[in-house]
């Protein structure tokens, strides 16, 4: 059975409890892992967020299973709080749901992706497009 990426996203979505852009910044001093997984020309056209892990969206899962030989030294349990950002906030919210489908069910994304965050006055760096 066919479905649309419009489904999939609204799906995906319904899966999640996505934040604002201050709440993610909010919940960066509480320990929650910022995750960059725009490709290094979209990060270097847009800007970054300091303090933000880079995990390219191809790598994701692997980085963040507990169980994966790939795994970054913060995935260490399926409890980890990860706030995953793109640009818009759309590839963003299908990687979020991916996690979940690996057990980290707090995972979730940034409403309005990158350029929400920018748009809303918090820190970034770089950027050709500033």
């Amino acid at each position: 059975m066919a479905r649309t990426i419009d489904e999939i996203l609204a799906e995906a979505r319904d899966r999640l409890a996505r934040v604002q852009p201050d709440k993610a910044h909010a919940e960066m001093s509480d320990g929650a892992v910022l995750v960059d997984i725009r490709p290094a020309a979209q990060r270097a056209e847009e800007g970054e967020i300091p303090d933000a892990l880079i995990v390219e969206r191809n790598v994701l899962e692997w980085r963040f299973d507990p169980a994966s030989d790939a795994r970054l030294p913060q995935a260490t349990d399926h409890d980890l709080r990860v706030i995953v950002f793109c640009s818009e906030g759309y590839t963003s919210s299908l990687a979020a749901a991916s996690l979940h489908d690996l057990g980290l069910t707090r995972a979730t994304d940034i409403v309005g992706g990158f350029k929400a965050w920018r748009a809303a006055g918090l820190p970034t760096s770089g950027g050709a497009a500033r």
